[in-house]
């Protein structure tokens, strides 16, 4: 019997497992699609997950459903914005819950969310996306017993927990920002009772920022708390507590309770000690590390209280007070010690009403060595139009901040800083701009500042910096600073000093800077890899691997400038002046000259690095520049006209210009529009510089380009889409005229048209043979032209020269030529017999003459002897008979 039982035992239990093991195939389907249409039910979100997994065995006696990789995804007004996601979400239940049909109330032990993000926002007009709930049915529904109870879940939870966490609340009305990492939360109690207590352990890292001003920045916050729920009423009340900011300990009493007109809380808070220590605490561990070993004296209270009502007009009457005296605090590894502490601070509301919230500063008040500063003050209305009151005096050397704190700073600071000013103004006066509402007086200095930053080639060293400051006027007296090569000194008015440092706004202001040497290149970039000589000669056509160089987005100033001497990449610039407006990332400049290349430069135009893509408009007239250096120096010249290197001499040119611009400044030349005006005044010409012009002398044996001397040629040139286009334009070497007209690329290719106009007598050969029948004076004057191509490069020319076609067509017209004298003279001389002129026989002195002379009647006897053949016979054959 006792086996027989055994046996049915030992079967009930294989069964019992069996069907635990089985269970989750049997039910998964069922539950998953109880779970959406219960979701799809109350919510108006897409709630979706990548699996569902049910265990029998990993919370026993209750089943485990894990939910993998879920999210939750917003319908409108917040379309596509994720609310909440995670790696899983478990939800404990009783076995018997995976019984229940579609309209029962699926009840959950317990709650584990792992790596969870969730995202709350508030937008403008007040919408919250975690506002997903779909309303309640109709009354006519609810009526029906069978639905009154029917919530879709019920959480009758004795445990949850919160895992690695990240929480984000974003208020945009409110332009409040908190953001919780590392978040690690669970509670332990009964929450199925009317009235419990619920245990907590939270740790997380803390970032809150209102408006424009952080007050936490991953501070890290733990609270190990006993509540007590009344979940009735819902008041929830501090039992035992105890929590930190940083190593700032707090204890907590009082009670929170949300109602329908609001959240009442009645809080107040202390420190439990009075160690000067814990003000130390507050500060972010990666700015003051640990705080083993720091010696303190002096003490330090945290006191305040919540009470009252927070809802959409109200927040709750508030006094939080941070006092401490005499104290003074020393880090063992570092030198100096911060004495003379003292603070009195309250933050106060005693109304209710959020804009009566002010801070009021008593005094701030610390030393180091023999330097005092101290700081009083109120901050008023600090919801709406903020009233600014505060007194600063004292001096600090900057340096000394890394003596006294273990500071993890971006670079070293040096320098020392005086100040003693009083302000006064509202926040309306700063956003409307009614500088002369501002009072501020007093005075402030720098001295020795060194500021370095990674962008810069050098640091920059301000020698001196002095301020004078009157209601609606500020006077910088002096700015004295160097940075490599360059130095700079400036004065000037500020218009709005105050407003740029509290508001963020552009500073404004007029300035007269000097320079001795102003070196461009001292504030350009560090370039990321080396370059070769290579592509530095040819970064102006490509993008550089250099970070650009960006105008600063705070400025809106104008800068009267004199420079004794300007270095921008290769290129010194002499005696400048002129006007510099600097305003939303461009510089306009105007009525700028300098001296350079021997010459004089006169620009005007706009350099922009707003864009990705720095552009720039600029109108340019340079005189009397030396040709060779010039061209030499710039490449946009050796762009324009890379064939002038061979030339020697002096240029005037005007050029209009546009385009993009380089990361360091430097036009980029596949992107120039526009059009230039050359005039050479005098230049003398080497054509072994260029394999064009040796080229072409070479093939053209006539054109001694070694005698070639320019003065006074001009040309007009236009450029666009990488190319330059040239207006036909005439030169002369040694009496052969040549006329220019063509273009070329930025990759040095080019197709040129000459058409030379070249003496006949150049030609030689038969060519002279019929010269030599002309008048002397004809055939000195006597040309041909002869057409040249010039095209492949600058480097590798091809030149086409059609002489055999110009030498026939010479010979064509000499012929003509000659045939139309022959005619002509044969007529003028028969006119001279009829008509008895026998002057030129007689001039017997010129024996040029005389041979033409003869020339010319051997030809007139051949001519009558051709127009009176007939008589001729017969005047002979009487001559023979008389003989």
């Amino acid at each position: 019997m006792k086996k027989k039982i055994l046996k049915i035992a030992g079967i009930s239990i294989g069964l019992l497992l069996l069907l635990l093991f089985l269970a989750p195939f049997l039910f998964k389907g069922s539950l998953e699609d109880l779970l959406k249409k219960n979701i799809n039910k109350n919510l108006n979100a897409q709630v979706s997950w990548e699996s569902l997994d049910i265990s029998f065995f990993k919370s026993f006696p209750d089943a485990a459903v894990t939910l993998k990789n879920f999210s939750v995804v917003n319908y409108a007004p917040f379309q596509g914005d994720t609310l909440a996601s995670g790696q899983s979400l478990e939800l404990d239940m009783g076995i018997k819950q995976l019984l229940k049909n579609e309209n029962d109330v699926i009840a959950v032990d317990q709650l584990i969310i792992d790596d969870a993000l969730v995202n709350i926002k508030i937008d403008s007009l007040g919408n919250a996306n975690y506002d997903i709930s779909k309303p309640s049915e109709t009354a006519s529904t609810s009526e029906d017993p069978s639905t009154e109870n029917n919530k879709g879940f019920s959480f009758n939870l004795s445990h949850y927990e919160l895992n690695n966490a990240r929480i984000n609340y974003l208020d945009e009305s409110s332009k409040t920002y908190l953001v919780l990492t590392h978040v690690n939360h669970e509670g332990t109690g009964d929450l199925s009772a009317s009235v419990s207590e619920l245990e907590t352990q939270t740790s997380a890292q803390a970032s809150f920022q209102l408006e424009d001003t952080k007050y936490l920045h991953e501070h890290q916050l733990t609270l190990d708390a006993v509540f007590q729920l009344d979940l009735e009423n819902q008041k929830y009340t501090f039992l035992e507590n105890k929590a930190k900011i940083n190593e700032l300990p707090l204890t907590f009493d009082g009670f929170i309770q949300p109602t329908e007109s609001g959240t009442i809380m009645d809080i107040s808070f202390t420190t439990p000690s009075s160690d000067f220590k814990n003000f130390l605490a507050v500060i972010p561990k990666k700015y003051v590390k640990n705080l083993d070993g720091v010696t303190t004296t002096g003490d330090f209270s945290l006191n305040g209280f919540l009470k009252g009502t927070a809802n959409e007009t109200r927040i709750p009457m508030m006094d939080i007070s941070v006092k401490s005296s005499n104290a003074s605090f020393k880090y063992p590894n570092l030198p100096k010690t911060v004495k003379n502490i003292s603070l009195d601070v309250q933050l106060k509301n005693e109304t209710g009403l959020v804009k009566d919230t002010y801070l009021n500063i008593g005094g701030v008040t610390f030393k180091i060595d023999d330097e005092l500063f101290n700081m009083t003050g109120s901050l008023q209305n600090l919801t709406e139009n903020m009233l600014v009151d505060l007194a600063l005096k004292g001096t600090l050397d900057l340096a000394n901040i890394e003596q006294v704190f273990p500071l993890e700073l971006e670079q070293p600071l040096s320098g020392v800083l005086k100040a003693d000013v009083t302000t006064l103004f509202s926040m309306n006066a700063i956003d409307t701009e009614q500088y002369d509402a501002i009072k501020t007086n007093g005075t402030a200095s720098l001295k020795d500042f060194t500021y370095s930053d990674a962008s810069f080639t050098h640091p920059i060293n301000i020698a001196e910096a002095n301020i004078e400051m009157s209601p609606g006027t500020i006077l910088l007296q002096k700015l004295e600073a160097t940075s490599g090569q360059t130095d700079i000194s400036a004065t000037g008015d500020i218009k709005n000093l105050i407003p740029w440092v509290m508001a963020k706004q552009d500073l404004k202001g007029r300035f007269t800077v000097q320079s001795n040497t102003f070196n461009v290149n001292d504030f350009m970039t560090v370039e990321s890899g080396a370059e070769t000589e290579t592509q530095q000669s040819e970064n102006s056509t490509t993008q550089s691997s250099e970070e650009a160089i960006k105008l600063p987005d705070f400025l809106d100033a104008t800068l009267d400038f004199t420079a004794k001497k300007v270095i921008y990449d290769n290129i010194n610039l002499e005696n400048s002046k002129g006007t510099i407006s600097i305003k939303d990332e461009a510089a306009n400049l105007s009525n700028v000259t300098s001296d350079l290349f021997g010459g004089t430069v006169g620009l005007s135009g706009a350099v922009s690095t707003k864009n990705n893509v720095p552009t720039f408009q600029m109108d340019l007239d340079l005189k009397q520049i030396d040709i060779d250096e010039s061209f030499g120096a710039l490449s946009l010249l050796k762009y324009i006209a890379p064939i002038a290197k061979a030339l020697d001499g002096n240029l005037n040119t005007t050029l209009n210009l546009s385009g993009e611009l380089n990361n360091n400044l430097t036009p980029n030349l596949q992107t120039i529009a526009g059009t230039a005006l050359a005039q050479i005044i005098t230049a003398e010409v080497n054509p072994q510089s260029t394999p064009v012009l040796s080229k072409l002398g070479e093939q053209v044996s006539f054109l001694n380009l070694d005698d070639l001397s320019l003065q006074d040629i001009s040309t007009a040139l236009d450029f666009s889409d990488g190319k330059i286009r040239i207006q036909p334009f005439n030169f002369d070497v040694k009496g052969v005229q040549v006329a220019v007209t063509g273009s070329h690329a930025l990759d040095k290719s080019m197709n040129y048209a000459l058409a030379m106009d070249v003496p006949a007598k150049y030609l030689g050969g038969d060519v002279n043979k019929l010269l030599a029948k002309l008048d002397p004076n004809e055939a000195e004057t006597m040309s041909v032209t002869i057409p040249v191509g010039l095209t492949g490069s600058f480097t590798n020319p091809a030149i086409s020269i059609d002489t055999k076609s110009a030498v026939t067509t010479l010979t064509q017209r000499l012929i003509e030529k000659q045939k139309q004298d022959l005619i002509d003279k044969g007529t003028n001389i028969l006119g001279d017999l009829l008509g008895g002129d026998n002057s030129t026989q007689t001039d017997s002195t010129n024996t040029n003459t005389q041979n033409t002379t003869q020339q010319t009647t051997n030809i007139v006897t051949d001519v009558l002897g051709g127009l009176f053949g007939k008589k001729k016979k017969k005047q002979d054959s009487t001559k023979q008979g008389n003989n």
